[in-house]
Parts: structure tokens; C-alpha cells; sequence
């Protein structure tokens, strides 16, 4: 079958661009000749900085015939009917109508319409032209006077079409001023002149002849294998890194791997900073001495040259433009140096955090507050947590972060421990920020889990307090990470975390930065506050204001104080569970165990919600759990039923013995005391387990009762005793979870 190569030659395109415009092009061309009738059998795409390239196999010479029918009136059908019939098919009579005869629906027309199948150049010119106009470049331009726009100035269209054992044709495709052929070109300057291709190999063939390597992972595998080599034959290793391999990929067309060095001297600077250097502003690779474990002074440049001197004017160029960002890189660091953080984060007060939420000095004002709560729960000592706070963002307004943002809290952790911090101190300031992803590792040492908790906690409370949540599509700051990060955090640490407290002064503190910045404003429309409460705030507001800080604090927390059911404090909590569920489901958790948990009120310890998750999962696989189970639906079942005519909560009260006559009530009743105690003092030792195992033995005794025991006596005063005696069991699983919300037998 006819196989199609299609190139896109171009000015060169961003390295970042070139694997997801390979993708485009792909599933742009491969749908548009779907959709009008043209299966394939497989489709390969690539790219290079100047072309994208795509190779689809197993194309039919023409798309098949197609024969379409139109149902027509019946037989006898008024003339207006069959006139409107014959104009919407096209024919000129009856006569080349179809006659269709049916025992229900009777004799009617049909009209046949066949349409003949298309040649696969026209669908495919049609196809690549439609790709080509609404391709979905991030950004684009315009040049010349040309509509089209595209990522960089689009210079050629290489397209054919055929069978191996033919000549294929060029697809005839006009896009604006361009038209297609079967020519392209190769290396820049390597090989310049024009190449004609035929078909895929022969295109892939030539252009590797004119040093181009189409295929972006080849290069890529190309680069690190001639990378390693290098290295070790100088007795080093290289520092790998994966996007930076992939962007010197997309850099390339003809990947040559050359060595440069620079003065030792530059060594004194962090390594983190030599590396991020060189491979943000040259796109070059560091190396390691094995022996030491330190840098070397030396670093890998890709070019995409083969030079008459094998590369030394190359490596000479890189190694001036290396040599002077190293050197700035060495004045930012001594220059930051001079000055001590205390003194760097006076300078936070001027940098705004969110218009709303005042200054990064403000929230670091909070950040100090809110460790030093965390720290005494989590076993952190207060004074340390409360420093690295207040340390915490000051290399945000350093020389080094400001040139290089990604390196903010690693420089934090640098100076601190260059001016004489405790070393916990240092290290919080750097694990502050973690975990920033799925993959990167949580902080584990107190003071540094009281610090990033507080930072996120801070974030998260401050956004809720201006309700700048994160919606179904859009989280803009991160919220979702943050709590993310928050509740591994908690999990990976054994955390016994009170959340609901830390939760609200978090809000406390975050409502008094909103009053600094917008006042009464604000205040009159908080809803959160009752008229009486508001218009108190409202009186004595700026009191409030004037006075210590932490004073301003606590009437802040009194006036704002709120129960659990309501506000930004339970809607917060209450996506702190949504994340949780999320994440329990990732793992492999019941949905119905997570949500039988979390129905329980004021669940806010999270390490407690994941063990009593899992102690139920393994419970109700036992004899024991399907025997709990199966005894309260029982109960459960009946009580429903009876809600329904006597009201929701009609059977809380308390059972009264003296109605008890039957043995299997008696007997119940009994069971269900001593249940209750073994299973509270379970809970109060956290023993799960054992709390659903001393429920459990509730089962004999309740179908023993049900057995015997007439629930809906005659006696009123009988029917209310025993539903109650039902509503105790009820009651009593409820301090495990919500066994209404668990699935199964």
C-alpha cells in the first residue's frame, strides 16, 4: 500500500515546542484523513529546529465508495411530500427511486445516492493545508505579507505519496505563498544544498548523509552516550540531567559533544550554582571527580558543528561566556554574603506577597507565629522553628536568587550556615519549600517539617481568607500542591497533627493581614460573622488595630471564631478530606472505607483517618467484620424503615431496662454494655481493631433478638424501648465509622 512523507521546513523552532508540535502535526494530519475515509496502518512524527517531519504507512490509493440512503414518503404520500423528497435527493422522478415494501410500515421510496471514493493525494492535500492553518503553536508570527502564521518564518513543504514499487507523486498543496514539492534541505552549514526524496527511507537516508538526525531521541541517545565517553576518558563523570539533555536535543541537528573548562578558582562558589550557571545560560553539562565527589572545573557543550579544528574556536567561545557568568555568579555569592539574613529580610517588607495579604515581611511575620504552634506537636523545638521562619524567605531578595529563582532556599540554607545558624535552622530554610512535586522527597527533621507545614498552611489559609480557592480548572497559586504536600507530609512523618487548631490560627492571622490592607471594608462583608458580631468588630476595630500584635491577634480569633460546620475553616478542612480521599484512592484504598471514615465529625487528625481506614479494610475481610456488618444492617434496616413513619432521630433516647421482658432483649441490652465499654476503651487507645472487635460480638445477640423479639409490639411504649435498644447499635458503630456508606454482601 502507498505509504505519505510529509516535511514542514522552517526558521528554527524553540526546542521546548518540538516534541508536543510533532505530536500536533501528527494526530492533526492521521484525524483529517480518518474522517474523510483514508485508514492507515501506523504513523510515525518528528522533529528537528527546522523541520517537522511525519511518515504515515499503509494509505489506500482512494478512499472507498460510499452509498448513502434517504428514506422518501409513502406510497400515496401528498405531492408536496414527494416534491420535497425528490429536491432533498436530487432526483428527477420517482422512477430513480427505490420501491421498499413493509408489512408494518407499508410501501414507500428510498433514495440511493453513491458517491465515489476520493484519490488519497486530493484528501491528503486537503488534510495537510487544514493542519498547516490551525495548527496549535503556543506562539506565533507573521511575516512577509503572509496570513499564516507559524512559529517561525515557514520556508517549504515537502510531500509524496506511492507505493514502494512506484515513482511516488508529489501532493499538490498550496498554503498561502507556498507551494509543496519534493525537496528539502539539510545541515545549515554543513550540507546547505537541495535534497530530492521520494519516500520516508530515502528522505531519513539522505538527510543523515546531509548531517541531520530526525529522530529527537536518537540524538538525545547520541549526547549522552558520546557525553559519558568524553568524561571518562578525562576520569570524570557526568552530572545528568534529563530536561537538559532533552533541550540540547532540540538545539541540534547534528549533535558533537565537545569538553571546556574553567578556573578552579570558581570553585569556591556552591556547586548548585556553577551547575544551574552553565546550563541555564550555555546549555552545558557539569562533571564530577569520582574521587572526590566534587565539580570538576571543567563542563560539556553540544554543538551542532563539525569544525575544521575539531571544535576549538567552539570551546574557546563557550569557555569566555562561561567564565563570565561563573564570575557573576562569584560576585552575587560573596556579595550576599556581606549581608546577614536577619538584615536581607527587613528588606521583605517591600516585596509584595498578594495585594490582599500584604507583604512577604508580613507573611513572614505569620510564618514565625504559625511554627512555633506547629513545633510543640510535632516534637520541634519552638525557638528553632520560630528562626528558620524568619529566615525562611530572605534569600528571596539576594543577588543569587534574583538572577536565579530556582535556587531560592538552597541559597537560604547556604548563608545560613555561613553566618553561624544552628545547622536545623539552615536545613529548614532549604526543605521549607518541599515537596514540590509527587517525586521529590518531604522534609523529615522537625524544624524543617514546622516550617514547610507553616508555609503551606499560611498559603493555603490566606487564599481561603480572600476566597481565591482553586476551581475546577484553575488553581493559579498552587493550592492543590501545597495541600498535597501538607498532608504527605503528615502521612510520610506519623504526624499526630492537630489540624482544625493550626487550621484556624492560620485563618486568625490571614484575616488580620485582609484588615491591614482593606479595614472595614472587608470586615462589613465577611460572612462568616453574624450581624451582632460584625457590627462589635466593626466598632472596635481600629482598637484592635492599635494595639500589640499579639493582642490584635486574639481579639481578631475571639471576634472570628466560628463552629466547625461553617466558613472558610471547614470549607478548608473540607478540602484537606477531598485531597486525602484522592490520594487514599490513588493508593488503592475502598472509596466506600474512605467515605464511611470521613462521615465521622471533626475528623481532622490525618495520620488517625488513614489507620482507622486501614485497620477497617482488614476487619471486614475477617469473619468477625462481615459478622459486625451483617448485624447492623439488620438493625439499621429496621430503623429506616420505622424513621420513615415516626421522624429521623425519633429512637435516640435512652433505652429504659425496666421494659425489657424477653431473654433476647435482656440479653442485648447487656451485650450492647459491654460492648460499648471495651470498644471506647479501644478507641481511646487507638486500637481500632480491637474497638470493631468487641462490636462484632454484638452479631449472636442480635439475631437471637430479631429471632425472638417482636419489634413492633402492640405496646407502644414496647415498640419505642426496643427501637431505641436497635438505635444503640447503631450509636455504637458510629464510633468506628459510618457503616450506611459501606458496599458489599
Amino acid at each position: 500500500m502507498p505509504d505519505l512523507i510529509l516535511e514542514l521546513f522552517s526558521e528554527e523552532i524553540p526546542a521546548r515546542m518540538q516534541r508536543r508540535a510533532a505530536d500536533d502535526l501528527k494526530k492533526l494530519v492521521t484525524d483529517g484523513l480518518v474522517d474523510a475515509g483514508l485508514a492507515y496502518d501506523g504513523a510515525r512524527a518528528f522533529a528537528t529546529p527546522r523541520r517537522l517531519a511525519l511518515a504515515v504507512s499503509g494509505l489506500p490509493a482512494k478512499s472507498p465508495d460510499i452509498s448513502e440512503e434517504r428514506k422518501g414518503p409513502r406510497v400515496g404520500a401528498p405531492d408536496k411530500a414527494v416534491e420535497g423528497f425528490l429536491r432533498a435527493a436530487g432526483l428527477a422522478s420517482l422512477d430513480e427511486a427505490t420501491l421498499v415494501s413493509d408489512e408494518k410500515k407499508g410501501d414507500y421510496y428510498v433514495a440511493v445516492t453513491r458517491k465515489p471514493g476520493r484519490p488519497a493525494p486530493e484528501i491528503i492535500a486537503e488534510a495537510v493545508a487544514d493542519a498547516i492553518r490551525r495548527f496549535p503553536w503556543p506562539k506565533s508570527m507573521r511575516w512577509g505579507g503572509n496570513a499564516l502564521r507559524w512559529v517561525r518564518p515557514l520556508h517549504g513543504i515537502l510531500c509524496t505519496f506511492g507505493p514502494e514499487t512506484e515513482e511516488p507523486e508529489v501532493v499538490d498543496i498550496e498554503v498561502e505563498s507556498l507551494r509543496s514539492g519534493n525537496t528539502t534541505w539539510g545541515h545549515r552549514f554543513l550540507s546547505p544544498g537541495a535534497i530530492t526524496v521520494k519516500r520516508f527511507d530515502d528522505y531519513a537516508a539522505k538527510l543523515e548523509k546531509a548531517h541531520v538526525v530526525i529522530d529527537a531521541d536518537r540524538r538525545r541517545d547520541i549526547i549522552l552516550h558520546d557525553a559519558k565517553d568524553l568524561a571518562l576518558a578525562q576520569g570524570l563523570d557526568l552530572v545528568e540531567d534529563r530536561a537538559l539533555l532533552d533541550e540540547t536535543a532540540g538545539l541540534v541537528e547534528w549533535p558533537v559533544v565537545l569538553m571546556g573548562r574553567f578556573d578552579e578558582a570558581f570553585l569556591e562558589v556552591p556547586e548548585e550554582v556553577i551547575v544551574t550557571s552553565i546550563k541555564t545560560h550555555q546549555k552545558c553539562f557539569a562533571l564530577k571527580d569520582p574521587n572526590t565527589g566534587r565539580l570538576a572545573s571543567r563542563f560539556l557543550l553540544v554543538s551542532n558543528m563539525v569544525a575544521k579544528d575539531h571544535g576549538a574556536a567552539i570551546v574557546a567561545g563557550n569557555e569566555r561566556v562561561v567564565r563570565a557568568r561563573l564570575a557573576d555568579a562569584k560576585f552575587f555569592w560573596e556579595t550576599d554574603l556581606k549581608t546577614p539574613l536577619d538584615e536581607a529580610g527587613k528588606r521583605l517588607d517591600g516585596v509584595i506577597f498578594h495585594e490582599k495579604l500584604g507583604s512577604q515581611g508580613e507573611r513572614v511575620d505569620r510564618l514565625e507565629r504559625l511554627a512555633g504552634e506547629i513545633a510543640g506537636p510535632i516534637g520541634a523545638e519552638p525557638a528553632l522553628a520560630r528562626r528558620a521562619a524568619r529566615l525562611a524567605k530572605a534569600d528571596l531578595v539576594s543577588e543569587m536568587v534574583g538572577e536565579f529563582p530556582e535556587l531560592q532556599g538552597l541559597m537560604g540554607r547556604y548563608y545560613a550556615a555561613a553566618q553561624g545558624e544552628d545547622a536545623a535552622v539552615a536545613a529548614a530554610i532549604e526543605d521549607h519549600y518541599r515537596p514540590q512535586g509527587p517525586s521529590d522527597a518531604v522534609p523529615a527533621a522537625p524544624v524543617s517539617i514546622a516550617v514547610s507545614l507553616a508555609d503551606k498552611l499560611d498559603m493555603l489559609a490566606g487564599f481561603w481568607a480572600i476566597d481565591e480557592k482553586p476551581t475546577g480548572s484553575k488553581d493559579p497559586f498552587a493550592l492543590r500542591r501545597a495541600t498535597i504536600g501538607a498532608i504527605r507530609i503528615v502521612l510520610e512523618n506519623e504526624l499526630r497533627l492537630p489540624l482544625r487548631a493550626l487550621a484556624l490560627f492560620a485563618l486568625r492571622q490571614n484575616l488580620l493581614a485582609v484588615l491591614r490592607e482593606k479595614g472595614e471594608d472587608v470586615i462589613a462583608r465577611l460572612p462568616v460573622l453574624d450581624r451582632a458580631r460584625r457590627d462589635g468588630f466593626l466598632r472596635n476595630l481600629s482598637e484592635y488595630l492599635e494595639r500589640a500584635e499579639t493582642a490584635v491577634l486574639d481579639q481578631v480569633g475571639e471576634a472570628w471564631e466560628m463552629p466547625w460546620e461553617s466558613g472558610p475553616l471547614d470549607d478548608l478542612l473540607a478540602f484537606f478530606a477531598d485531597r486525602l480521599k484522592v490520594q487514599l484512592r490513588e493508593e488503592g484504598a475502598r472509596h466506600d472505607l474512605v467515605d464511611a471514615v470521613f462521615a465521622l465529625p471533626r475528623q481532622d487528625d490525618l495520620l488517625m483517618i488513614v489507620r482507622r481506614i486501614e485497620a477497617l479494610g482488614r476487619f471486614l475481610d475477617t469473619d468477625d467484620g462481615a459478622n459486625l456488618l451483617a448485624g447492623y444492617r439488620r438493625a439499621a434496616n429496621i430503623l429506616k424503615a420505622e424513621e420513615k413513619k415516626d421522624g429521623e432521630g425519633a429512637f435516640a433516647g435512652e433505652v429504659d431496662p425496666g421494659l425489657l421482658v424477653e431473654d433476647e432483649e435482656i440479653a442485648l441490652a447487656e451485650a450492647l454494655d459491654a460492648a460499648e465499654i471495651d470498644a471506647a476503651a479501644a478507641i481511646g487507645r487507638e486500637d481500632f481493631a480491637a474497638a470493631m472487635a468487641a462490636l462484632a460480638r454484638l452479631r449472636a445477640p442480635v439475631d437471637a433478638f430479631f429471632d425472638s423479639v417482636l419489634v413492633n409490639a402492640e405496646a407502644a411504649h414496647t415498640r419505642l424501648n426496643r427501637l431505641r435498644l436497635l438505635s444503640r447499635i447503631r450509636a455504637a458503630t458510629l464510633t468506628v465509622a459510618d457503616f450506611d456508606r459501606i458496599s458489599g454482601p
